[in-house]
């Protein structure tokens, strides 16, 4: 296990649980364009629940990496939707925000599968 793994691995968590907890508080910044998208609110919860697992699961990775390798492509599929979702929306300029966090656990998934 490498050093760049861990770290990426990490930040990866980091943003994700970020991510979580900006929908479980109802950050404006996170409720308005979910609103704008027209994501039903009923989701928002179970969005919320996906990443914060998402982030977990990356963590638990580092001691089981299975773990987090369906972890990370957990996260790639939900921020794939979420560019999808923007995309969608006809935000466009919005594209830049999903892919913030996607990258990370897709780096974080290569990573782990070449070391």
């Amino acid at each position: 296990m490498s050093t760049t793994y861990v770290v990426v691995t990490v930040l990866a968590a980091v943003m994700s649980g970020f991510s979580a907890g900006s929908i479980f508080f109802n950050a404006p910044w996170v409720v308005q364009p979910m609103i704008d998208y027209r994501v039903p609110r009923g989701w928002w919860t179970w969005l919320g629940i996906a990443k914060a697992a998402g982030a977990i699961g990356l963590l638990v990775g580092l001691a089981i990496p299975v773990i987090g390798a369906l972890a990370a492509i957990g996260l790639i599929l939900y921020f794939t939707g979420a560019v999808i979702t923007v995309a969608r929306a006809r935000w466009y300029g919005h594209i830049a925000f999903p892919l913030i966090y996607l990258a990370p656990a897709a780096a974080s998934l290569t990573l782990g599968l070449t070391s």
